[in-house]
């Protein structure tokens, strides 16, 4: 049976990006083979140093799975931290990974250049991506066209250890989102949080509606004929409304005598009503008691026993003592 894996980091409240560019398109692999998914939060720390806000991020990341669609009955859902495995494999891995790999990651270069630290978990974040891959003999691993570099990264370091101690691992394939992979935020860059410019998708009424409102825009008058190509609202309207709306949508920016606060009122109410039944959904978990510790905790178990089997061939090929 083909496996699909998939991680989302706990760095603050799920947001658009998130849930159109991976959430929703991994939810959706649950039904083509044995799904795992796991909340990142040993990538979370390299951003994340604050334990109570760390504890938060992880509850939070859970319910919005859950209340997305997740079907804990159907896949394995866990905390990475839940699976020690990972850091064995990620040093390991360190030890026939090639500096200059490292040194070519767009993805360092960029958090580098938006602020973070240039700590050494930022550089090795590759490698522990790669862990989190090969550990479950993961098949499929879905991700934006932003983290295809580093399944190439994965790819290349089953191969290098491979060559060096024998086959050991398989080879996963990137489940490419081409037409979801790139969510525009509040400034017209892509959805991160890095970059502070996101919507939330369980954010309260009140907060959601304020961010729509402040999305950039043109200075393009309100009777102006406008170009739908080039715009945010568009473009994120699209990802929530019917295809009869957007049509309105873009015909009235062609038309002029609409202006963008119109538009964004409208994007507003189409995003809100599109994630009502998820909002439901959340609230009934949180009612529940122990319900998602209990769910994370199975999913850490079954997690850790494909775990070991993956382990035990990777300390044999090593030349470490096999397990108990």
């Amino acid at each position: 049976m083909k496996r699909i894996l998939t991680g989302i980091q706990p760095t603050g409240t799920l947001h658009l990006g998130n849930y159109f560019g991976a959430m929703r398109p991994a939810i959706a692999l649950q039904e083509e083979g044995e799904a795992f998914y796991f909340i990142a939060d040993y990538h979370a720390l390299t951003s994340v140093q604050d334990p109570a806000r760390l504890r938060e991020y992880n509850l939070g990341v859970a319910l919005d799975f859950l209340a997305c669609g997740l079907d804990p009955a159907r896949a394995s859902f866990f905390l990475q931290s839940d699976v020690p495995q990972v850091t064995e494999l990620a040093w390991i891995l360190t030890t026939v990974t090639p500096m200059g790999l490292l040194e070519r990651a767009h993805s360092y270069k960029d958090k580098l250049a938006h602020g973070l630290p240039a700590s050494a978990g930022l550089f090795t974040y590759p490698v522990l991506m790669a862990a989190d891959i090969l550990l479950y003999d993961s098949d499929v691993v879905p991700v934006g066209k932003d983290q295809k570099q580093h399944l190439e990264i994965t790819r290349d370091l089953a191969v290098k250890f491979n060559e060096t101690f024998g086959e050991t691992f398989k080879l996963p394939q990137p489940r490419i989102q081409e037409t979801t992979a790139t969510v525009p935020g509040l400034d017209g860059q892509k959805m991160s949080k890095s970059y502070g410019n996101t919507i939330e998708i369980f954010a309260d009424e009140k907060t959601m509606r304020k961010k729509i409102m402040s999305l950039v825009t043109d200075s393009t008058p309100v009777e102006a004929p406008k170009d739908p190509e080039g715009s945010n609202i568009v473009a994120l309207y699209r990802l929530v409304a019917s295809p009869e709306d957007v049509a309105t949508m873009e015909r009235e920016y062609r038309a002029g005598g609409v202006g963008y606060g119109d538009f964004k009122k409208r994007l507003f109410g189409a995003v809100w009503e599109f994630f009502a039944p998820m909002r439901q959904r959340r609230e009934e978990i949180l009612a529940e008691k122990g319900y998602v510790d209990d769910i994370l905790a199975h999913g850490a178990r079954q997690a850790r026993a494909s775990a070991n089997h993956v382990m035990q061939r990777v300390r044999k090929a090593v030349g470490l003592r096999e397990q108990p």
